[in-house]
């Protein structure tokens, strides 16, 4: 069914493309005949009409999908003209309808499109026909289907960039509009949210259903809400970017299955949550997940490392539930953001206290001892049984002026910068003059604090599930549990930081031989195919990049070995050169701490010798010969190029245990200063670069600035499709690192993402 409501422009002339994604804004037809065409020229339009279509007979009978829409559209009060389209009725759940879209008494802007598929692609020309400039397609059978669905889109899609329009979907579940001056609800459900600051988008149309609903019993107002689907035209890249200026909008909530451009949507989703937090929940993050969300949303999963340092770089707070993002949208568009980390937990009881602090603290928060002059405060109305150090236990018999008096107290110290208020039902049996201690307590606060402070609520009452804390300016966030607000204070914490500190610079050098280590790869390429480069060849790559190498070299015979030790001293160590055969030490190509010429030649005997007997003679380039290097800490870096996301950038602690320790953490290129220092911060073995136990710190700087010489090299180079250092001696401050180990992939990519 067609529909009025959603127009978007291409404005990309010479400059980076923004989607010009908007909503109707109904205004009086005034006497100027060209009026709506001007208003599509120009950035904003102002939709007047719109029509809803359904080509069967059913689709007209209440129940169905095509009478739902019908009826969300006039139920909901659109600001607009609204039509159906549909040959079997004189007119649908209370709209007038017409046989066809061509039929129509005026032109229309945007057209809800519910007919089968092989009615679709008719249907759109007919919109066009009609005047409309933005579709909505519910229909599914797509991409989500298989290769004869993804044909079916691809034409699809061909044909509305043909004809200039704007599409939401295939196969999704609508949109919504909660501005009072348009009422928009194209879906079909009538149950529309309240009006609010939280823009909503959903990949899964069935989902998006049942967000609308938790919406609305969580009295979480909503800017916006869409259903992607498919995604085949209008994406999220699109939403974040219309959201971004969007005045209606405070929060944006994701629900992810997959990434069309994520690099794209990185760059954008970076920029928007300067300004507006972000929450995302993004499925598919086990095997079994990935299947479904394959199925179910017609994209691979992407690798979840690539997803968790995207949305770390890109300021993107993630939930890990769906509870989780509701609370989080609660949190950030209900109350203020907090100033800094300290929580100030307030409680009848110290069970749920216990469990709060112990939240809090994982979340990253700290809960401080108060200050003297705080507590002598509290202790001059609190009982003397009262607990006043932080959690503040208020114990049992706690009364509505306690609850109220120790509020104001702790919003107007100085000691915290969030409050999160406990109460569970011990004896009471009538909690409200509590609750009203609690609303006291806030507003007196905020009628003489000097700042407001986030407060959150975990009001622990079985019979009382549905409380809500609604002041004059503002709503206070409630949960049932005491650990989901210290969850939601922690993100909302992090969030801040994020946005507080420096935009970051991704570094030039300009010592770097970029057309050394493109003719090394090329090369290589050519004569061989994909595969690891040989050692000589990866010690030129790292040399040109200006990456910190041991001294010494490859050697091809036994004599040729000793003569090099001797030239870098001893002891050494001789490791087995080859491309084909990766874990030298499994077969005993690593011999350390050779001390003399003839050592050097018994290992290099040894390797060649367990290469022949192992039938894989040819597999040997020679040796690395190296001086030993001591102290220090073992580290790894390395790259690895993911088909969605492009290079990432893994650091973490080395050694042959990296794979059993698992302590790696990634970022997505190019880095940037800070993403570096965030990635070697990160990682759980940070404290030994910090020195621990009386050991030597490392040389982070030195570290931060070999990561971020292998972001630049395989931005510039697509070739390098794989790349392993390990591991890597971090020296102390001064002595930079030392590349033990290093190994680099290349490959032909058929497409390197933008």
């Amino acid at each position: 069914m067609p529909l009025r409501a959603l127009p978007w422009r291409n404005v990309a002339k010479g400059g980076p493309w923004r989607s010009s994604f908007r909503w109707p804004r109904p205004t009086r037809r005034c006497g100027n005949p060209n009026a709506r065409a001007a208003g599509y020229d120009g950035l904003a339009a102002t939709p007047l009409s719109s029509a809803a279509c359904g080509h069967r007979r059913r689709l007209a009978r209440p129940g169905s999908i095509g009478y739902r829409l019908a009826e969300a559209l006039h139920v909901n009060g659109f600001r607009g003209r609204a039509y159906a389209v549909n040959p079997h009725a004189a007119s649908i759940a209370g709209l007038p309808a017409y046989p066809s879209l061509r039929g129509l008494p005026e032109p229309i802007d945007l057209a809800v499109i519910a007919v089968p598929i092989n009615a679709v692609l008719s249907t759109v020309d007919d919109c066009a026909a009609a005047g409309a400039r933005a579709l909505v397609v519910i229909t599914a059978g797509f991409a989500e289907v298989g290769e004869e669905g993804r044909r079916l889109q691809d034409e699809l899609l061909q044909k509305v960039r043909q004809l200039g329009l704007r599409m939401v979907g295939p196969n999704c579940f609508g949109v919504v509009n909660t501005d009072p001056a348009v009422r928009l609800n194209a879906t079909f459900t009538t149950a529309v949210p309240l009006a609010g600051s939280i823009a909503m988008s959903s990949q899964s149309g069935a989902l998006g259903l049942a967000l609308l609903a938790a919406s609305e019993r969580l009295h979480l107002g909503l800017s916006s809400f869409v259903s992607v689907g498919n995604k085949a035209d209008v994406s999220v890249n699109d939403l974040l970017q219309y959201w971004e200026s969007d005045p209606a909008t405070r929060v944006i909530l994701l629900y992810v299955e997959s990434f069309g451009n994520p690099r794209r949507f990185a760059r954008i989703a970076r920029r928007v949550s300067r300004e507006k937090p972000i929450v995302a929940l993004k499925a598919g993050r086990t095997s079994s997940g990935k299947r479904a969300a394959g199925s179910h949303t017609a994209a691979l999963a992407a690798n979840d490392v690539a997803v968790e340092a995207l949305f770390q770089q890109s300021g993107i707070l993630r939930a890990d539930t769906l509870e989780d993002m509701f609370a989080l949208a609660a949190g950030l568009s209900q109350q203020p953001l907090p100033a800094g980390k300290r929580v100030g937990i307030l409680t009848n009881a110290g069970g749920p206290a216990i469990l709060c602090a112990d939240a809090c603290e994982a979340a990253g928060l700290e809960v401080p001892e108060l200050s003297q002059s705080t507590t002598t405060r509290l202790a001059a109305f609190l009982p003397p049984t009262a607990a006043l150090r932080n959690p503040v236990d208020l114990i049992a018999s706690a009364s509505p002026d306690h609850y109220a008096q120790a509020i104001t107290a702790l919003l107007e110290s100085d000691d915290i910068d969030a409050l999160i208020i406990l109460y569970i039902a011990v004896t009471a049996t009538d909690v409200d003059p509590i609750a009203d201690g609690i609303r006291q307590g806030v507003l007196a606060a905020r009628a003489t604090a000097r700042e407001r402070k986030p407060v959150y609520i975990g009001w622990m009452v079985e019979t009382d599930r549905a409380r809500r804390f609604v002041l004059p300016d503002e709503t206070i966030p409630t949960f049932e549990l005491p650990e989901l607000p210290a969850r939601v204070a922690g993100k909302s914490a992090a969030y801040v930081q994020w946005r507080d500190r420096p935009i970051g610079m991704v570094p030039d050098f300009d010592d770097l031989d970029l057309p050394t280590i493109t003719t090394t790869c090329r090369k290589a390429l050519a004569e061989r195919g994909s595969g690891w480069l040989t050692a000589k060849e990866t010690r030129t790559v790292l040399g040109a990049m200006a990456i910190p190498l041991p001294p010494g070299g490859l050697a091809t015979s036994a004599e040729e070995a000793a003569t090099l030790a001797a030239q870098v001293g001893f002891p050494v160590a001789v490791k087995l050169a080859s491309h084909t055969l990766v874990h030298k030490t499994d077969i005993g190509g690593v011999h350390l701490n050779l001390a003399t010429e003839a050592e050097v030649r018994e290992a290099y005997d040894k390797i060649a010798a367990r290469l022949t007997q192992d039938g894989a003679g040819d597999a040997m380039e020679g040796v690395l010969v190296q001086p030993m290097v001591s102290g220090g800490v073992e580290v790894m870096a390395g790259m690895v190029h993911d088909p969605s996301f492009g290079p990432l950038i893994g650091f973490g602690l080395g050694g042959i245990h990296v794979e059993i320790l698992g302590d790696v953490r990634f970022r997505i290129t190019p880095l940037t200063e800070l993403d570096a220092a965030d990635l070697i911060r990160g990682i759980k073995g940070y404290r030994l670069l910090q020195g621990y136990r009386g050991h030597a710190p490392a040389d982070v700087g030195a570290i931060q600035d070999l990561l971020l010489r292998l972001s630049r090299l395989v931005e510039e180079v697509p070739e390098i499709v794989e790349l392993d250092l390990n591991p890597i001696f971090a020296l102390p401050p001064g002595q930079g690192c030392q590349i033990v180990d290093a190994r680099i992939k290349v490959a032909q990519l058929a497409t390197t993402p933008a």
